[in-house]
């Protein structure tokens, strides 16, 4: 199965183990979460960026599917590929990989919004600059990718 760009590799801390002997379904959450922040990296929403303008994103609606188990000897590999967006918020799928399995071993998807904080936080449109990087990236990928394998539908409503 085809995922760009790879954007986060991460080796399973032994903390992370559950009962069973593998990771403990916490963490593949966290996980994710840290292989969002590369994206807002490759995307222009870095450190910089909010310290700069104090936006950011926030998670709106998280999915994982779990397909396979992850043990503490693994390294694990996530992808990301843009579902969609629209001028304030990302729908991104991503792909947990790791090398002795042949096809993912989980699935998550995340609805973001780009987040103007303060006092009363409200959703901003990305500027100028993202939305190009974002734009881009959903070119790069418009052809070739599979079916996103999702159980539920996620979708950006638009009116």
């Amino acid at each position: 199965m085809a995922w760009t760009p790879a954007v986060y590799r991460s080796p399973i801390d032994t903390q992370w183990i559950d009962y069973n002997g593998h990771l403990r379904d916490s963490y593949y959450a966290l996980l994710y979460s840290l292989a969002t922040d590369a994206i807002m990296d490759e995307v222009g929403l870095d450190d910089a960026y909010r310290k700069r303008t104090a936006c950011t994103l926030y998670s709106l609606e998280m999915h994982i599917h779990y397909v396979n188990e992850v043990m503490g000897t693994d390294e694990v590999t996530i992808a990301s590929r843009l579902l969609d967006h629209d001028a304030k918020r990302m729908q991104v799928a991503m792909a947990m990989s790791t090398p002795r399995h042949a096809e993912p071993v989980s699935f998550c998807e995340f609805m973001l919004l780009h987040v103007q904080q303060g006092d009363h936080p409200r959703s901003a449109p990305f500027p100028d600059e993202v939305q190009r990087k974002i734009g881009a990236w959903s070119a790069a990928q418009a052809a070739g990718l599979p079916a996103w394998p999702g159980s539920r539908r996620m979708e950006i409503r638009r009116r």
